[in-house]
């Protein structure tokens, strides 16, 4: 059984998806239908993945969390699993290109196939998809759309310390 709720944010309305393992996606107010797949979904405001998943991304928009604790339970392809874990290795703040992905995930030459994987990627946010980029440094895309993956890199970028070298 799956469960969800909605939740207000700075980059519009999510929808946030739990199963019974965790947290199984966090999709866009206009996502595409079939992008991610679920069975029938029970709206639950007070299941406790859910409200820990808002909790979280609330303090995340707030510029207060980095790091996310909330179980997931992604499901996908095993090289859609291999390069969503990739993406969880980016540092906050930091981003990677999609080749620099493929080379993680141990296929070089596999960046559009990582693009594809990235673009299927059910839990957006807390799996950074946002920080992969195109070989060029430019913004590719995304599925909450580019001005929002750009929000969402400027906010992790106010979010950053500066630190000065003594």
């Amino acid at each position: 059984m799956n469960y969800y709720k909605w939740m207000e944010s700075p980059v519009g309305k999510l929808k946030l998806v739990a199963s019974e393992k965790g947290l199984a996606a966090i999709l866009w107010e206009k996502d595409k239908p079939n992008r991610v797949r679920f069975d029938a979904l029970t709206e639950d405001k007070k299941h406790p993945v859910l409200v820990e998943a808002e909790t979280q991304l609330n303090e995340y928009f707030a510029g207060k969390r980095r790091n996310f604790s909330v179980k997931l339970d992604p499901r996908g392809t095993p090289f859609q699993c291999k390069v969503w874990e990739a993406l969880l290795e980016i540092p906050f703040s930091e981003t990677r290109s999609y080749g620099q992905l493929a080379k993680r995930v141990g296929n070089a030459q596999a960046s559009r196939a990582v693009g594809a994987a990235n673009g299927k990627n059910p839990i957006s946010i807390m799996v950074p998809c946002h920080r992969a980029i195109g070989a060029s440094g430019k913004l590719t895309g995304f599925a909450g759309g580019l001005e929002t993956k750009a929000f969402l890199l400027k906010l992790e970028q106010a979010s950053f310390p500066l630190r000065l070298d003594s």
